[in-house]
């Protein structure tokens, strides 16, 4: 209730305990709204930091950035553009044995029009034109059938093992089908078109189905083996995405190593999920990820993303101008800085700079606990429990709480500092969601999980990929035997 200048001085000279009551409501008043107006200010806080997120402060993908002109992390003036020197180029060579030869005669002289059909030439100069012929081949299978003179018995010769029905396509025709549909991640639809345009020839959507399928049944123990590997290897990369199956939101799950790669996809994100993969559960050396809780219920050794841990901490610097982020941001680079100088020599930092480099990283988050605002007290809205925490907070009680798991990779020169091998394997998925939206089926969605692990597992040991599907149409896929590059 309002109370005028003129009712306050007659109530000073007739009622003064009426005053010390206007006061004290006027005092609970300018409290709530103080703290309504911190509450409030704490919200517009956090609205503002939603619209400040972007892929370089935050986890947030960059498909959802917008459009925005790309920045080159490259300093001005560092390189030049265009090839560097000393880099060693490209550019299309002649081969000793050529596949055909067209010769070129001289029949008359352009000078005085004599005949040199009969001479014999004094030079011959050569230039090579590298084609190829679009041209489907079809090879007819003829099995005799006799018959015994002796006993009268009809016998029929043998087909090879891979020539089953009366027609059919082979394995290099499959193999390029697969390579199309799992490889560049062309549509089915566009496969057909382009078989079409290439061979002149229509193809079915149920042949390339059939086609990926059979791939996906040949690579059956592939798949086992690098699930074995990936349990066995000292180090092992994890994440997860979202993607969509008949519609309906599912999980991409990967493990892998710089050799290997095993996708799996399941209705489920968390340990249900992940136990069963059968890989993490049995899993006993250094796991590589995001800080994701469900992960660290394993008992195996972890090792988190610091590229992760940058974004996180430049968000909090740009939405929160807290200089301790900063000076974190800063130090982890100078340690991974400091790694790679020596990392060709050693296996680890001397103890002496990682003790030092452990006091100057607690001590920044010392300051940066007297950094945060201490929350203001929200009882007034009738909220009970425990009250939430600030990013900055939540950051700084997981730096303290795990800084083993960020700075493993100064103790250890076989742990990367980031995450990055897991989120280059599982983005090749999204942009496959981009294209396509969704699978039609479970059994599309398992059988490109199979085939994209085993494509991605031949091309981080350099064999090729079309003849790599060529072979597992033969029978003979190829088979990882190390869970890890050597040398």
């Amino acid at each position: 209730m309002a109370v005028n200048r003129e009712e306050i001085l007659d109530l000073c000279r007739t009622n003064p305990e009426a005053i010390a009551d206007i006061i004290e409501r006027q005092d609970r008043i300018i409290t709530q709204l103080t703290e309504k107006i911190v509450q409030l200010e704490a919200r517009i806080t956090e609205l503002e930091t939603r619209l400040n997120r972007n892929s370089r402060n935050s986890s947030q993908p960059p498909s959802m950035d917008g459009y925005r002109r790309p920045q080159s992390p490259r300093k001005k003036g560092e390189k030049p553009p265009g090839g560097q020197k000393g880099h060693k180029g490209q550019t299309l060579e002649g081969v000793k044995n050529p596949d055909k030869i067209e010769g070129h005669s001289v029949m008359t002289c352009k000078g005085c029009g004599a005949s040199l059909e009969d001479e014999k030439p004094v030079k011959v100069e050569r230039r090579q034109v590298h084609d190829t012929e679009f041209k489907i081949i079809v090879t007819e299978h003829r099995a005799e059938h006799k018959q015994c003179p002796h006993c009268g018995r009809v016998n029929r010769a043998e087909f090879p093992s891979n020539v089953q029905s009366p027609v059919q396509y082979g394995r290099n025709l499959k193999a390029l089908m697969v390579y199309l549909c799992i490889y560049p991640l062309v549509p089915y639809d566009r496969v057909r078109e382009t078989f079409t345009d290439i061979f002149g020839h229509s193809l079915s959507t149920g042949t390339l189905v059939n086609a990926v399928q059979d791939c996906h049944q040949n690579l059956a123990g592939v798949e086992e083996q690098i699930r074995e590997l990936l349990t066995e290897s000292q180090v092992l990369h994890v994440d997860e995405t979202g993607m969509r199956v008949t519609g309906i939101r599912q999980w991409l799950h990967v493990a892998s190593t710089d050799a290997l790669t095993w996708y799996g996809h399941h209705s489920k994100r968390g340990n249900l999920a992940t136990d069963d993969m059968q890989i993490l559960p049995r899993f006993k050396g250094t796991m590589v990820h995001d800080f994701w809780a469900p992960y660290l219920r394993y008992p195996s050794h972890h090792a988190f993303c610091n590229a992760h841990l940058l974004r996180e901490l430049k968000g909090i610097s740009e939405n929160y101008h807290q200089s301790w982020c900063e000076e974190l941001h800063a130090l982890i680079l100078e340690i991974k800085g400091e790694v790679d100088s020596v990392s060709g020599h050693s296996r680890s930092l001397l103890t002496h700079k990682m003790a030092i480099f452990e006091d100057r990283y607690f001590r920044i988050l010392e300051n940066g606990l007297n950094e945060i605002p201490i929350p203001a007290n929200s009882d007034f809205l009738g909220k009970r429990g425990p009250k939430k925490q600030s990013k900055a907070k939540n950051l700084i009680d997981r730096c303290i709480l795990f800084q083993s798991e960020i700075l493993s990779f100064m103790h250890n020169f076989s742990i990367p500092f980031s995450n990055n091998q897991a989120e280059r394997d599982i983005r090749i998925v999204k942009l496959q969601q981009k294209i396509s939206g969704t699978f039609r089926s479970e059994e599309g969605a398992a059988s490109f999980c199979r085939i994209r692990g085993y494509l991605s597992t031949v091309k981080k040991n350099d064999k090729p990929v079309l003849e790599s599907l060529v072979n597992a149409f033969q029978g003979s896929p190829f088979t990882p035997i190390c869970s890890h590059k050597t040398g």
